[in-house]
């Protein structure tokens, strides 16, 4: 067998690109079929119910839950106040002497009344939620209530891990080589709402100082995980990823510890530098893969956009590959044998491996599970 496929990171100058922009619930969508969108663009709303706030009103009020009726002051689907009364006694021989009365603790309106427990639920106000468009683009399909998809052209890079939401900026190339290690003196004001673009490694000084000045992302070769603990104060563990408020994006394209960014990665950042970029950082590596992207909107005709048939990525002889397990976990490598037989591994399996060789020379035999290929 002269090949066959796996899973891979893209890394390509032009590709047609549909993005689903879906609202968590029914809500308004904003643009209509057609519309030329820009990244920072809403594209759909809606409202989150608001937090629930059980209150035992009987039991501030002094009374039954059978006596409530007589005293409440509200009804389902009141809006409130903090200054609303939600219940209150007339006193003592209905004079007014000793009365009491209940405020709604929260802004907000009235979920329900129970005559039973004496039990109200206040909901605090809806949470309004935008989502935007994320990429430049045309907005090819409507989802009526729920959202739109958004195609375009755009050079493309998937990264291998990252963390922190989607944001979007202008590329700006700091390293000047893939093997460069950028130093805290490089980030300054001029970087401010930039994804800047390092080498092969960067550190907690430089992404305190990219914080500091107001950097939108960083683009990384390597990274160190210990860095990620002391940045995030807990481990990344296995979970999804993208979730992170830590004042900016960081995509890491190769793996963990000092690892040069790939040469094909590196040119076509700089082939960009100074154009405008959609970033994030959102990874899960199990089941549903997600991997961080990078993707930088191009120019072009809508008749282009006829995305072509998909294709699984040839594991064959020549293909270049990232290493996805330690030892050598990042690293790249090209396939140059692909036994047919099954080879018995440390764990006592037999699986189909593959021969390969780092940019160095040196050869190795891997299991075919712990690479992926390189997309182009």
């Amino acid at each position: 067998m002269g090949s066959s496929y796996s899973a891979g990171l893209t890394v390509t100058d032009s590709i047609i690109l549909r993005k689903e922009r879906i609202l968590p619930l029914k809500g308004e969508v904003l643009v209509k079929k057609g519309d030329k969108v820009k990244a920072e663009d809403v594209v759909a709303q809606t409202l989150l119910p608001g937090k629930v706030v059980p209150l035992n009103l009987a039991n501030k009020l002094g009374v039954t839950p059978a006596q409530l009726e007589q005293y409440i002051k509200i009804k389902p689907g009141q809006a409130l106040t903090k200054d609303t009364i939600l219940a209150e006694t007339k006193g003592l021989f209905g004079l007014g002497i000793l009365k009491n009365e209940v405020r709604s603790p929260v802004e907000g309106e009235v979920e329900s009344i129970s005559a039973v427990t004496g039990q109200v639920l206040l909901r605090e106000p809806r949470i309004p939620v935008q989502v935007k468009a994320f990429i430049d683009g045309i907005v090819s399909e409507v989802v009526p209530g729920e959202g739109v998809i958004i195609e375009n052209k755009s050079a493309y890079i998937q990264g291998i891990f990252g963390i922190a939401d989607e944001t979007t900026g202008i590329i700006m190339m700091v390293a000047k080589d893939p093997n460069d290690v950028i130093a805290p003196a490089q980030i300054n004001e001029s970087c401010r709402d930039k994804i800047i673009v390092a080498g092969s490694f960067i550190n907690l000084p430089v992404i305190e100082a990219a914080r500091h000045h107001g950097v939108r992302a960083i683009i990384t070769g390597g990274i160190d995980d210990q860095d990620l603990k002391k940045l995030l104060g807990y481990d990344i563990g296995v979970a999804i990823t993208g979730h992170e408020k830590i004042g900016l994006t960081i995509v890491v394209t190769e793996g963990f510890g000092q690892i040069k960014m790939a040469d094909k990665t590196f040119e076509l950042l700089g082939r960009f530098n100074g154009h405008k970029a959609s970033v994030h950082g959102r990874t899960q590596i199990r089941a549903g893969v997600i991997r961080p992207e990078i993707i930088i909107p191009l120019d072009f005709q809508e008749e282009e956009l006829v995305v072509p048939e998909a294709k699984l990525p040839v594991l064959e002889i020549g293909a270049l590959i990232r290493i996805i397990r330690q030892p050598n976990f990042g690293s790249i490598a090209k396939v140059v044998g692909l036994p047919e037989e099954l080879t018995k591994v440390e764990s006592e399996t037999l699986v189909r491996i593959l021969e390969a060789e780092f940019e160095d020379g040196t050869r190795f035999m891997i299991p075919r599970a712990n690479v992926e290929v390189i997309e182009s």
